[in-house]
């Protein structure tokens, strides 16, 4: 199929961008890698009657560290050039290890950090990882720029609070803390499939390898990325064990998920998945920060 008729524009500065989503609001969608925008147009399933492409605004593509514990990264940096960076790699060694999951490498080599996150998507990778780090979001309209908490920022099926005139442009990720330890770990029918199930971990210990802080989310297991938190906090305080991972892993699986039928998984497959996963992920990430 082919989409529906549109305006396209393409500024060539941020400052014109902003502009024109203060002009057309809804109207507008941003097109970025297009990876999922664009196929969605070819079968209708969006219609936008404007399209913003803002793949000449190199000003939008970076990775820094302005400050000694936090990553920033620029909405339009290729998904490619975050799984290739060293910094990322030794610094938030959590966002190394999900990339690969993202489709396929030339999917990646197009798609962007900020088109990620934007589209929402419960299946998504990305937004996963930003809760589970405690990241935020920088977006900016002809009024300014503001920040948003990962954890305020995902509202459900493909909805965010970027407002109508606002674009996403950074994404700040904190360094992992000394002692911490993570794992990312998703289930697809085949590899570069959307995700049945997946979850984030991240861990951090106090010396005596007493779990100080906890954080789980799990992806495509609710119209949003999910964070249980009741489960990560009956591990704070303790001493991990074979038998408490499984009473958290347990917990997670069948009261806090919101997994939905799908023509891939059952109600009940999923929560299992969920279960084998957490149980998975406590004991690599829990491995992990005791090296650390």
């Amino acid at each position: 199929m082919k989409p529906a008729s549109f305006k396209y524009y393409a500024p060539e500065s941020l400052e014109e961008a902003l502009v024109l989503k203060a002009q057309y609001g809804d109207e507008a969608r941003i097109l970025a890698g297009g990876q999922s925008l664009i196929p969605a147009m070819n079968f209708r399933i969006m219609q936008p009657t404007v399209l913003l492409d803002l793949n000449l605004l190199a000003e939008l593509s970076y990775i820094s560290s302005k400050e000694s514990a936090v990553l920033h990264i620029g909405a339009m940096t290729r998904l490619s050039e975050v799984e290739d960076d060293p910094l990322i790699a030794d610094r938030v060694s959590l966002l190394h290890e999900s990339l690969p999951y993202i489709a396929h490498p030339q999917i990646r080599n197009r798609g962007t950090v900020g088109g990620n996150i934007a589209h929402a998507d419960p299946a998504a990778e990305l937004p996963v990882v930003a809760l589970a780090t405690k990241s935020r979001f920088r977006v900016q309209s002809t009024n300014g720029s503001r920040w948003i908490n990962s954890d305020d920022f995902f509202r459900g099926y493909f909805e965010t609070a970027i407002d109508s005139s606002e674009i996403l442009v950074e994404l700040e990720v904190p360094f992992h803390a000394a002692s911490t330890g993570w794992a990312f770990l998703e289930v697809s029918r085949r590899s570069g499939d959307y995700a049945m199930a997946g979850i984030a971990a991240v861990i951090t210990l106090d010396s005596d390898y007493i779990c100080r802080k906890a954080r789980l989310v799990y992806l495509n297991l609710s119209d949003a990325p999910l964070e249980a938190k009741q489960s990560a906090d009956m591990l704070v305080g303790e001493t991990l064990s074979d038998e408490l991972i499984s009473q958290v892993a347990n917990k997670a699986s069948e009261e806090e998920i919101m997994p939905m039928e799908s023509l891939h998984a059952t109600v009940n497959y999923q929560r299992h998945l969920a279960c084998i996963l957490t149980k998975r992920a406590l004991k690599l990430a829990y491995g992990r920060a005791k090296e650390t």
